[in-house]
């Protein structure tokens, strides 16, 4: 009996303690239409403090004000490529997943193939220079047959 209030005590703790990490619900979209267009313009953008998600999956706080504002400027009015030049402006070319082709995002679209290209270069280097420190032995007539034998045997077996 003793037991059964302990882990009834223990169980009810754990219940409570669980609601107090709860969230808050976040409230259904007023206009549909304005939240099918913030999904889609949020999930070609950036969540700035998770870095590889999309605003729109992000639930960083962050993200929720970003979208948020994303909403308001729908509201307003803004065409997708007004509210990607205002985001763009506000806070840089890293904000969109597919950034323009320019000088100044030139090492975001070259840098991987410039790293992988010296990857490359390195590990070629490597094996160049470790198939020279390998010595190749050359077998006696003793190990030839040796080894001639034995594979013979596991052929017989």
């Amino acid at each position: 009996m003793k037991r059964l209030l302990i882990l009834l005590f223990v169980t009810a703790l754990s219940s409570l303690s669980s609601l107090a990490w709860a969230n808050e619900a976040t409230p259904l979209a007023e206009d549909p239409v304005v939240e099918k267009r913030m999904i889609d313009i949020s999930e070609e953008m950036r969540c700035l403090v998770c870095q590889n998600e999309s605003l729109a999956g992000s639930r960083a706080d962050l993200a929720q004000d970003l979208r948020r504002e994303l909403r308001e400027l729908i509201k307003q009015g803004k065409s997708d490529e007004e509210i990607k030049t205002f985001m763009v402006s506000r806070y840089g070319d890293f904000v969109l997943y597919r950034p323009p082709v320019k000088p100044s995002t030139w090492v975001l679209w070259l840098g991987p193939f410039f790293l992988m290209f010296v990857s490359i270069g390195f590990l070629l280097n490597y094996l160049r220079r470790r198939n020279t420190q390998i010595n190749n032995k050359v077998l006696s007539n003793d190990d030839t047959l040796r080894i001639k034998t034995l594979l013979q045997k596991g052929e017989d077996d």
